[in-house]
């Protein structure tokens, strides 16, 4: 647990200016007005007219007129201003301590949401109190029949910790034909779209401020899960992701952030006597990843892959103290939702493109 987020968390009630919420939206943007101008009307006018809802727009130390085009809207949100932008991760922490709510609802400002998209989610928390987090079904943007990339209909992790959805192998995004329409639990919820309990994020410690972006909400999951909770995906709720707002897909640094943080949430996550081979196993498939991509003349991509592993190793004791903590608040150590081989090796050997070639149930 983060003791530093959860006390903050104690002191909602006391110090913030805000109502209490049973649901609250707070969306984080950092200069995003070109999407908040594209996105907010649209997004109010699916809120429920109710007490019980809010809106929290959380500005990360915006530059840009943020703050003027949110003013035109104080009687439909509440502004929480960050001055200083620490990253993604911080920028909730620091935020979410300011609400006081049941059910936070982490949302993107690259998401355009559809109508009656709220409700489906909360009835699913209402039905069993083991639900710590749902995530609606994720859908491209750009390509509205499509599954997006970051999420898809759900999310899982193979035997060796490569994360990958139900929907969405790698690269290959598959159509949506609601051919995935079935309410499930699944291992990871995207951020782009991520509902949970207020105080399970309380009392979990919330995303962890070491991965800054890009995996912070598996680690959470995985965290969540260790600690007996379920994560579910509800296709009933469907929402539109521009994607890579916040790391653009393919930049050196989205490659670094990916190696990087897949080996520090390994770390934390693993069962003991899985730990030291499956990161020993990624390190080297990592290497492979180096040659490959030099090879295909991505070099400052490549060398990511290496600033990320010695960033890994240089700070491994952090790691391994944050992992010894976590591991007195693990009831069991999950396998729930881990696909039981090599999700690289189906899809480059066997030529598994979609997650129901698969032939698996979670």
């Amino acid at each position: 647990m983060n003791r530093n987020i959860a006390a903050e968390f104690n002191q909602v009630s006391k110090n913030s200016p805000f109502p209490k919420v049973k649901v609250a939206i707070a969306l984080l943007c950092y200069n995003n007005k070109d999407l908040l101008e594209r996105f907010l009307p649209g997004l109010l006018t699916t809120i429920p007219k109710s007490k019980d809802y809010g809106l929290f727009v959380i500005d990360n130390a915006s530059s840009d007129d943020t703050q003027d085009y949110l003013a035109q809207f104080k009687d439909q949100l509440h502004v929480i201003t960050i001055e200083v932008n620490k990253g993604f991760t911080n920028g909730y922490a620091r935020g979410l301590a300011q609400i006081n709510a049941d059910i936070f609802c982490l949302l993107s400002s690259d998401v355009e949401v559809s109508p009656g998209w709220i409700e489906p989610v909360v009835a699913q928390f209402e039905q069993d109190a083991k639900v710590a987090v749902v995530q609606p079904k994720i859908k491209s943007w750009h390509e509205k029949s499509h599954f997006e990339y970051a999420g898809a209909s759900g999310g899982f992790i193979d035997a060796l910790s490569f994360p990958f959805c139900r929907g969405r192998i790698f690269y290959d995004v598959e159509e949506d034909h609601g051919q995935y329409n079935e309410p499930m639990e699944i291992f990871w919820a995207s951020g782009a779209c991520f509902f949970i309990r207020a105080h399970v994020y309380e009392e979990s410690g919330g995303l962890d401020n070491d991965f800054y972006a890009h995996m912070e909400e598996i680690d959470l999951c995985w965290r969540l899960k260790n600690r007996g909770y379920k994560i579910m995906v509800c296709p009933q709720s469907e929402v539109y992701h521009i994607g890579g707002a916040v790391i653009a897909y393919g930049s050196p640094e989205k490659t670094y952030r990916n190696h990087r943080n897949n080996l520090i949430m390994m770390v934390k996550n693993l069962p003991p006597s899985e730990l030291f081979w499956k990161v020993f196993l990624r390190l080297l498939l990592d290497a492979l990843a180096f040659w490959n991509m030099v090879l295909r003349g991505q070099v400052r991509a490549s060398f990511a892959i290496i600033h990320a592993h010695w960033n890994f190793l240089w700070n491994l004791p952090r790691w391994l103290r944050k992992r010894q903590k976590l591991q007195s608040y693990c009831v069991k150590n999950c396998n729930d939702a881990v696909y039981p081989r090599s999700i690289i090796w189906d899809y480059f050997a066997r030529g598994k493109r979609t997650f129901a070639s698969l032939n698996w149930k979670p």
